[in-house]
């Protein structure tokens, strides 16, 4: 457990006179040893392996016969066939019935799940349910005898600077230890809607996702799920699931088998600097409504275009991506107040939260008639084609959505990791767009105008995003 060191308070001697300098302030130590932790959690910290049947539609070389190569033509399968792929990671049990915690991506697409443990049992699992939107999966283990399992702890109590211990399998490498601090808090890396990671220093590599981030208390407070590098191994960032965003998943998805994430029926924007000044705001913070859905709560509730949201539920609203998370985390069917700023006077609603039907799934490869007119227009570092009613489909979005599509995005420039494939451009600098001549008109202009950095609105998944783009 830490201990607090504390500092006595030095004496300055100049000549005779002796002054008592003011006391330090009292440091939190780091930890002489993690070894009574790694004791008490180790057990309940496993090793995840998968295997899943991998089929090549069109099949690799085969080797000819008589080759020296000719027997790994079974290892790949051979041409149209099928061969075994495997992976590693990781887990916790949270319940000594057998409930286990890993990532979503860790088991996505297994035929065969199985849960190792730090003394050398296996169990074969069942895949209770997954959470894609927040990465996070719940399995379930038969056990002739109780399991160690840990808790989740609160992660909204957590600080930057404050010690952390990761345990998990890297490189297969199980039953690994590593510890570090919290390095900041409400992360968005781009990942999905429900955005607010821990970034922690503790060292995480591949093999460590799904596995638990613990306080000092023993206690989860994160799943670990991503790194940032630009070598595939850890330097230092890395990215966990915040326990009080992963714990009602695991919940819902125990009692449901899938989640019920609450939907207000609003689009939104974030409120930053230049949409501040755009809408004549003082700060920016809040979230501008830009679409209402015909009969949802939202509309139902009053809610226009154009107010900016406050607060929900009695939670300060700083941008859209906030206000995802709040309501995606309210009950369905729960009755909760609004605040919004509309024409520059405070008002207040309440809205009965539904229930959202379904998330968006990753867009899938795009595919265009050839004789649609004009394909693709490079403009910024995106590659960018007209909007058809069939992305809207598989987009999820509203009939009335305008705009044109990104299609691929250059990685040596500014757009990568501000915009991602399946974006669509409903403005730039500030202006809509519904095709690629009006796009590429609105650049030509801002360019004219010598703008060094050029705004673009971006619906990502029914959510208005605010991305600042430099000329090429």
């Amino acid at each position: 457990m830490p201990r607090l060191a504390v500092l006595s308070a030095p004496v300055l001697c100049v000549a005779a006179l002796c002054v008592a300098a003011a006391p330090a302030m009292a440091q939190r130590g780091g930890p002489e040893s993690f070894s009574e932790l790694a004791k008490q959690l180790a057990p309940a910290v496993v090793n995840i392996s998968t295997q899943q049947t991998v089929t090549y539609s069109n099949g690799l070389p085969e080797f000819p016969p008589d080759s020296p190569l000719e027997r790994f033509n079974d290892f790949f399968g051979g041409p149209g066939g099928d061969r075994v792929a495997n992976s590693l990671g990781s887990g916790f049990v949270i319940d000594a019935e057998g409930v286990v915690v890993t990532n979503n991506h860790v088991i996505e697409g297994a035929d065969e799940v199985v849960v190792n443990f730090v003394d050398g049992s296996s169990l074969e699992a069942e895949i209770v349910g997954t959470d894609p939107a927040t990465d996070l999966a719940v399995l379930r283990v038969v056990s002739d005898d109780p399991l160690p399992a840990v808790e989740f702890g609160d992660s909204d109590a957590a600080e930057v600077g404050d010690w952390v211990v990761a345990i998990g399998n890297p490189f297969g490498l199980g039953g690994t230890l590593t510890a570090g601090i919290i390095s900041a808090r409400n992360r968005d890396i781009q990942a999905g809607l429900y955005d607010d990671f821990i970034q922690t220093d503790a060292a995480i590599n591949r093999g460590n996702s799904g596995g638990p981030l613990f306080d000092m208390d023993g206690r989860v407070i994160g799943v670990n799920t991503a790194i940032l590098s630009p070598t595939g191994a850890n330097v230092g960032i890395s990215f966990s699931v915040p326990s009080n965003i992963a714990a009602p998943v695991v919940a819902q998805l125990l009692e449901y088998g899938v989640t019920r994430r609450g939907w207000l029926g609003v689009a939104t924007l974030d409120v930053t600097r230049a949409v501040a000044e755009e809408f004549d705001l003082d700060e920016a913070a809040g979230a501008i409504v830009t679409t209402v859905t015909e009969d949802g709560p939202a509309d139902e509730a009053g809610l226009q275009e154009d107010d900016v949201i406050l607060s929900f539920n009695g939670v300060e609203i700083a941008d859209s991506r906030e206000l995802s998370r709040v309501v995606a985390q309210t009950t369905v069917g729960e009755t909760v107040q609004v605040e919004y700023l509309r024409d520059g006077d405070r008002e207040r609603t309440r809205v009965t939260v539904q229930e959202l039907e379904s998330d968006t799934p990753a867009p899938a490869p795009r595919q265009r008639d050839r004789d649609s007119g004009p394909q693709t227009a490079e403009l910024l570092g995106m590659t960018l084609a007209p909007l058809t009613n069939a992305d809207r489909g598989r987009l999820r979005l509203a009939p009335d959505v305008r705009g044109v599509v990104v299609v691929a995005v250059d990685e040596n420039s500014d757009a990568a990791g501000k915009v991602r494939e399946g974006d669509v451009i409903e403005e730039i600098a500030w202006e809509p767009i519904s095709n690629l001549a009006e796009a590429e008109r609105r650049v030509e202009a801002a360019q004219a105008e010598s703008a060094a950095q050029i705004q673009i609105v971006i619906n990502r998944r029914g959510s208005l995003l605010v991305r600042s783009l430099a000329q090429n």
